[in-house]
């Protein structure tokens, strides 16, 4: 394994963080690891921009071994979004590049002087004067980054949106953000512009030919699969939004309808037909679901689903186009599309009640690019837009329809109709996320078949997938190969009387799932070939996890999460959503559709073993061996 090293900003301090090999096997790596470093060390009397807020990037065992769609780090801190401990996600090569300069994470804390950015590499951590990097957009920024280190290397950089302490500012590395809960101004608030990495450092594994054999079939497995190697490829993400559309979740006009008249322009048929020029991947990717456009006489970055739909339905716009130039805009300045359309749906429905006058009206295109510059540099209407849609609502009222949770604007799903993403969306760590909050629409219809909005089995459901999810992050692994998990033949006929058989099984499901869950993991360690990160794993580290082991990783990862956000104030409260959600009928839903919220947290909390409270008392924290060791607090 690599080593952890950490970064005092403030003092210049630069030494090793202790990390143990039991620590390595307890929590592999990536947001599992991070969160047990903010546990550990996170203070809870330093606000989210303040020197005292600790900056963990993490990478997992996968990382750079040349595994499917293993280039993924994470990036966590007190979010100045939610208030919270939070993660974020990324798929550029800085985490494989940190890995080959010999360091498995890095911790930051303070604050610089004066604007800088890091060199990391074998030899060495050098902190640069930042003067000629500050204020540059995020792809100038790396290109300057990468001249100045002279080498090949990864990057992940602040915009100017993350300058300027916008609180959903995001990072970029490469071409791939890690766009949620305002990392980059988190960057912005130590002065710390970006960070480049490189090395020669080759990641061990354990077993390199039975290692190599697993990943070249886990790939063709991947290869074959119909969505995972059939309509992400073809379609991008943005493939989902056409069954979006049938089932009515594309979230429209503020999440007010779940259906857009002008779904069929803003598609991935569509994007593919008139703009697609390419595909492109991250690192060690198969899949290759990103899109590469081409627009004005440019080849640029494509839209994802969640771009598409919260830049497009979302504010009533079908101008397939004008999302293209605004990703990219988007993307420059450092700014998240995602919570940044959001907040943008939010003021237009504050407008259209009379409640804000903004001029910003559903529908209308035209200045909303240069309102994008005001948010990143905080200029008039944009300063105030720059701190998200909770802010917004309590400034100018309209709670019930700001659509987030714990103040992270909610995914592009709208859930009347898939109650299982509901209550996903409510009780997720990091707030209105969809990955976080298990991604039970791929259960209520993307993949599978289940009744959308009957709540039957979906609270156990959710606390599977999320717990799942949670290891196959922390190993390093994009949640995009969870859908290979899925037998290929039950995705492409989910209608067939196999489907319907599953969709039965699984809606029963939590009985199972309950005795599993409270069983000693010792007798759930058994392979596990639907999951091939398990094996994976193992043929990497050398240890042995079965399918038992694996579970217990993500479990005792999103309890330890839960626990830490517990210091901040999070208990049941805050598990909640908008109350457009939960008491407002989908005006096209037959006088049904609303997400009938407390039952399902009641069968989640059930499930998860949390008192009634929403909180993991003592008893299950040790069961889990969630346990720090607080000779290691600042």
């Amino acid at each position: 394994m690599g080593r952890v090293l950490a970064v005092d900003l403030s003092s210049g301090e630069i030494r090793d963080y202790p990390w143990s090999d039991e620590e390595y096997r307890t929590w592999l790596g990536g947001k599992a690891m991070a969160a047990r470093i903010l546990a550990d060390i996170l203070p809870t009397d330093a606000g989210p921009l303040e020197p005292g807020n600790v900056l963990v990037i993490s990478t997992g065992p996968l990382t750079g071994t040349g595994a499917p769609s293993s280039s993924r780090f994470s990036v966590a801190a007190r979010s100045p979004l939610t208030g919270l401990p939070a993660t974020s996600n990324c798929g550029g090569s800085f985490g494989t590049h940190l890995k080959r300069a010999g360091y498995d994470a890095l911790i930051v804390t303070g604050a610089a002087a004066q604007p800088v950015w890091l060199e990391i590499a074998e030899e060495g951590v050098t902190v640069h004067d930042a003067k000629d990097v500050w204020g540059l957009r995020t792809t100038a920024a790396q290109d300057a980054l990468r001249k100045g280190v002279g080498k090949r290397c990864g990057t992940i950089v602040a915009g100017p949106a993350g300058e300027n302490l916008v609180a959903y500012a995001c990072l970029l590395s490469d071409d791939r953000a890690a766009g949620r809960a305002g990392m980059g101004a988190v960057f912005g608030s130590k002065n710390l512009k970006g960070i480049a990495a490189w090395g020669t450092r080759r990641t061990p594994v354990a077993e390199p030919e039975r290692y190599s054999k697993h990943i070249k079939e886990w790939s063709a497995a991947l290869k074959a699969h119909p969505i995972a190697g059939g309509s992400l490829p073809r379609l991008g993400t943005a493939g989902f939004l056409k069954p979006m559309q049938d089932l009515g979740i594309v979230a429209t006009r503020n999440f007010k309808h779940g259906r857009f008249d002008g779904a069929g322009q803003i598609d991935g048929e569509a994007l593919a037909a008139r703009r697609l020029v390419d595909t492109a991947g991250c690192t060690s990717c198969p899949i290759r679901c990103g899109r590469v456009v081409e627009l004005d006489g440019r080849r640029i970055k494509g839209p994802e689903l969640e771009t598409l739909v919260l830049l497009g339905a979302n504010l009533d716009n079908p101008d397939l186009d004008r999302i293209i130039e605004w990703n990219e805009i988007l993307d420059e300045l450092g700014l998240d599309t995602m919570s940044t359309g959001g907040t943008i749906s939010f003021a237009m429905e504050a407008a259209e009640r009379g409640l804000w006058d903004n001029g910003l009206e559903f529908g209308r295109t035209d200045g909303l690019a240069a309102t994008f510059e005001d948010i990143a540099y905080r200029r008039g209407l944009g300063d105030e837009l720059a701190d998200g849609s909770r802010a917004l609502a309590e400034r100018y009222g309209g709670a019930d329809f700001a659509m987030n949770v714990k103040g992270l604007e909610i995914a592009a799903y709208e859930p009347r109709r898939a109650v299982g993403q509901g209550l996903g969306y409510a009780v997720a760590n990091r707030g209105g996320c969809h990955l976080g909050g298990g991604y039970g629409v791929a259960l209520e219809g993307l993949a599978l078949r289940m009744d959308g909005r009957s709540p039957k089995g979906k609270a156990a459901l959710v606390v599977l997938f999320q717990d799942l999810m949670e290891a196959i992050s922390s190993a390093g692994s994009c949640l995009f190969t969870t859908l290979g998990v899925l037998p290929g033949s039950l995705v492409a006929t989910p209608k067939s009387a196999w489907g319907r058989s599953a969709a039965i099984l699984f809606r029963h499901a939590a009985v199972v799932l309950r005795l599993m869950r409270i069983a000693p993991r010792g007798l759930l360690r058994i392979p596990m070939p639907l999951i091939p990160h398990i094996r994976a794993i193992e043929l990497a580290t050398g240890e042995r996890y079965g399918f038992g082991g694996f579970w217990a990783v993500g479990e005792r990862a999103y309890n330890l999460e839960r626990a830490l956000q517990a210091r901040f104030g999070v208990d049941s409260s805050a598990d909640t959503l908008p109350e457009r959600l939960t008491r407002e009928q989908e005006p096209d839903g037959g006088g049904r559709g609303a997400v009938p919220l407390e039952s399902l947290k009641r069968d989640y909390y059930r499930q998860r073993g949390w008192s009634k409270n929403g909180l993991p008392d003592d008893a299950l924290m040790s069961r889990l061996g969630t346990g720090g060791r607080k000779s290691r607090a600042r």
